[in-house]
């Protein structure tokens, strides 16, 4: 029974997900004048699935990996590693947020780091 919950849930994510790419597909496409047909727009939501779900066991590899039960940061950039302009941009998204920290914050986290590190932008992922 909780099987077929969970086969469920997971049906209704990736739909939702399948959806949610062909809307930004057919957004961009109307934004840059463009057309895209039906089979192509498929193909587009199927690949950024599949590239979702290898993104996804990369992530959690590289955190269990490191010893943690939760992903962190680090581990994110680390499982995007095959697209180096997506990495960049992560790394350059994680600066941003480090900078924008107030400095008593950054101060408190040096002092604690190693327990800190685990919790600061850190992603649960559930045991199987």
């Amino acid at each position: 029974m909780e099987r077929e919950e969970d086969d469920s849930v997971s049906e209704l994510l990736r739909d939702r997900f399948r959806l949610s790419t062909i809307h930004i597909a057919e957004a961009e496409a109307k934004r840059n004048d463009m057309e895209i047909s039906g089979p192509v727009m498929t193909c587009i939501a199927d690949l950024a699935f599949k590239y979702t779900e290898q993104l996804a066991k990369d992530l959690e590899l590289f955190s269990q990996h490191g010893g943690r039960k939760t992903a962190n940061m680090e581990d994110v950039i680390l499982s995007v590693h095959r697209n180096e302009h997506l990495a960049a941009m992560l790394r350059s998204f994680c600066n941003d947020l480090k900078a924008k920290e107030p400095q008593s914050e950054r101060k408190r986290k040096k002092a604690s780091k190693k327990e800190d590190q685990a919790t600061t932008s850190v992603v649960h992922i559930p045991d199987s």
